[in-house]
């Protein structure tokens, strides 16, 4: 096994890349799901709630797949071949002529981006126990790094457009070109992390999506933690769904604006994920960790419901980034569950509770968002979506109270061993 702090970073590296290739098409995409339906913002909101929810369908059918495959031959034969098919997807979105095309192009990108689960095994790999929270922390951090640049140039391309290509179009473009980028990056760097005596064989079983929950059945305390995990991830879905069409529909916002709010939460996310999480668990242990981002987080959901003006959404940004403590660190919980040969299972049923959120995230919230800004609404509220999120939280933490009881947990760093919560 390669030594673990370079193996890190070297991840590290790779997920900057690939989550900057991302971030490229989030301020264009919904507006290119605008041009197809004719500008109806209404048509278009329901479009793109539809388009969100495949791409995470693909996710949830392939992300236990790709785990599993992950657990028999090493993830970074996993990660790569992933990461090769994704450039060839976004060069399909980028020649995509009509809504049809932009449907078939994200079922592909949904199911070469399930090599999450992959990635966050090799985090798991590598990591002792105790630095797990800090090292799926700079896994955030990392996917703020490419927040901050992606959002802002896609921003900047889908207003003006490079080489010739259509301004919606060009982000998609430099995106897969990133991508490819990062395959021959990880082709020269990245080292395998699975140590073949931690290797098990590949099971169609447990890969399809049903059996892949079957990692938490003989873990009773996943289970639970599972559920936090869910909720927690339907929450956050308010962001990807309807974020774009929110700004713009709200405050006006061009794509340059849209990128560069986006570009803000990363950064502001890359701050809290990749140097207070560790900060914070080492100081309050892992439960006042917890329940305190919950608790900012679902302040922050109600006021950027509340928010009439643009500039307000900055400070309450900044705010509800501090809640990002609370995902890594539950991640960390649930990965102590399991053993060392069970970790891409656990991390490919994780990927598909998160894409179960994705895929009812986007119906669920677009259609709030589309309801409440119709004529014929009982009460215009643009900002419902964020309620209801908010609500999400609330539960969550109701279920993380519970599940705390049946769990051990790191407490702050004073030399005395974890004790049950």
């Amino acid at each position: 096994m390669p030594s673990r702090k370079p193996a890190v970073y070297f991840i590290f590296i790779t997920l900057i890349l690939d989550v900057l290739g991302i971030g490229l098409i989030i301020p264009v995409l919904p507006r290119l799901v605008e041009s197809f339906a004719h500008y109806d913002i209404v048509t278009a909101s329901r479009l793109y709630g539809a388009l969100g929810a495949l791409y995470a369908l693909m996710q949830f059918v392939c992300a236990p797949i790709i785990g599993s495959l992950s657990d028999r031959f090493g993830r970074r034969k996993v990660i790569l071949v992933s990461l090769f098919a994704s450039a060839i997807d976004y060069g399909i979105l980028v020649l995509a002529p009509n809504i049809t095309w932009l449907f078939i192009g994200r079922i592909l990108t949904g199911i070469t981006g399930a090599n999450f689960s992959a990635a966050m095994a090799y985090i798991a790999d590598v990591s002792p126990p105790e630095k797990r929270a800090a090292n799926f922390g700079l896994m955030g951090a990392a996917f703020g790094i490419g927040f901050i640049i992606g959002p802002a140039l896609g921003g900047l391309l889908g207003q003006h457009g490079i080489f010739g290509i259509p301004a919606l179009r060009a982000p998609f473009a430099v995106a897969g070109v990133l991508t490819l980028l990062n395959w021959i990056y990880g082709c020269f760097v990245l080292p395998e992390s699975l140590a073949p005596e931690n290797r098990s064989p590949f099971s169609w079983a447990r890969s399809n999506p049903i059996g892949a929950f079957r990692a938490f059945r003989s873990h009773p305390a996943a289970i639970q933690l599972a559920i936090t995990y869910f909720l927690l991830h339907l929450a956050h879905q308010v962001f990807p769904a309807t974020w774009v069409l929110y700004t713009e529909y709200r405050y006006k916002w061009n794509p340059f604006q849209t990128g560069l709010s986006l570009a803000v939460v990363g950064f502001v996310v890359a701050i809290v994920q990749g140097g207070l999480t560790r900060v914070v668990v080492a100081k309050f242990g892992e439960k006042k960790t917890i329940l305190t981002g919950m608790t900012i987080a679902t302040i922050a959901y109600v006021c950027y419901g509340l928010a009439h003006a643009g500039w307000m959404v900055y400070l309450i940004l900044c705010f509800g980034a501090l809640g990002g403590v609370t995902m890594p660190t539950v991640q960390s919980v649930v990965s102590r569950q399991v053993g060392a040969d069970e970790q891409g299972r656990l991390q490919g049923a994780l990927m598909s509770l998160a894409s179960v959120t994705g895929i009812l995230g986007p119906l669920i919230l677009t259609s709030l968002f589309s309801y409440f800004i119709q004529p014929n609404a009982p009460a215009h509220l643009p900002g419902m979506p964020y309620f209801f999120s908010a609500v999400l939280v609330l539960a969550a933490l109701f279920a993380m109270r519970h599940a705390l009881r049946r769990i051990t947990l790191l407490p702050p760093k004073s030399g005395a061993p974890p004790t049950p919560a």
